[in-house]
C-alpha cells in the first residue's frame, strides 16, 4: 500500500476536478437528453472513446492487475446503441492514445470506469426518451455486480498497487488526458452531426 498522505484514486480525483467540471458543463450545453437525435450524438462520442480504449481493456499486462478488465469495456454496447438509434458507427478520429505506459493506461481506465457512476443518473434521463439498458442506452447500463461494488473493487486494486512517483505522475497525466480526449470527441460528435443535418 502507499504510505503517501492520500491514495492514488484520491489524487486522480483531485487532478481531474477541473477537466471533469469543464466536460460536465460542455455535455450540459449540448443538451443530450432533449431529443433522441441529440442523445445519439452523445453516444457517438461515447463509442469513439470506448473504441479507442478497447486495446487497453484487452491488454494482457493490465488484465494481470485487473482480471475482469476485458468485461468492463463498453465499446460493444455503445456500438449497439448507435445501431438502435439508426446511427452509423463513425470512423476513428486521429489523436487516440497510442501504447501508453502501464501507469498512464491506468489513468485512462480510471476515467472510463469512473464514468459508470455518473451513468446511473444519465440512464434515468435516457428513460424519458424511451431508451434503456436493452435499447439505445446499453452503455449506461448497470455493470454485473453493481456500479458501486464494481467501482470499489477497481479502486481497491488501484490503491493496492505499489507505484513509483514517476508512475503515479504518469497515471495522473493519463487521467487528465482522458478527460481532454473525451472533450475533443464530444465536440467532434456534435460538429459532425451538425454537418450531416
Amino acid at each position: 500500500m502507499n504510505n503517501r498522505a492520500s491514495s492514488l484514486t484520491q489524487r486522480l480525483n483531485l487532478v481531474t476536478q477541473a477537466p471533469h467540471a469543464a466536460l460536465d458543463a460542455l455535455v450540459k450545453s449540448h443538451a443530450p437528453f432533449d431529443s433522441r437525435e441529440s442523445f445519439a450524438r452523445f453516444v457517438v462520442a461515447q463509442y469513439l472513446f470506448q473504441a479507442e480504449l478497447q486495446p487497453l481493456y484487452n491488454d494482457p499486462q493490465l488484465i494481470a492487475l485487473l482480471p475482469d478488465l476485458a468485461e468492463r469495456c463498453r465499446a460493444r454496447q455503445a456500438r449497439q446503441d448507435l445501431a438502435d438509434l439508426d446511427m452509423q458507427a463513425p470512423a476513428e478520429l486521429p489523436g487516440a492514445v497510442q501504447r501508453p505506459s502501464m501507469a498512464e493506461a491506468l489513468g485512462w481506465i480510471f476515467v472510463s470506469e469512473g464514468s459508470k457512476l455518473g451513468a446511473a443518473f444519465l440512464i434515468k434521463r435516457a428513460a424519458a426518451l424511451g431508451l434503456s439498458e436493452t435499447f439505445g442506452a446499453r452503455h449506461l447500463g448497470e455493470p454485473a455486480g453493481g456500479r458501486a461494488e464494481g467501482w470499489k473493487q477497481f479502486t481497491r486494486t488501484l490503491d493496492g498497487l505499489i507505484l513509483s512517483a514517476e508512475e503515479e505522475a504518469a497515471a495522473e497525466h493519463g487521467a487528465v488526458a482522458a478527460f481532454e480526449r473525451f472533450t475533443v470527441l464530444l465536440k467532434q460528435a456534435y460538429a459532425m452531426n451538425a454537418e450531416q443535418a
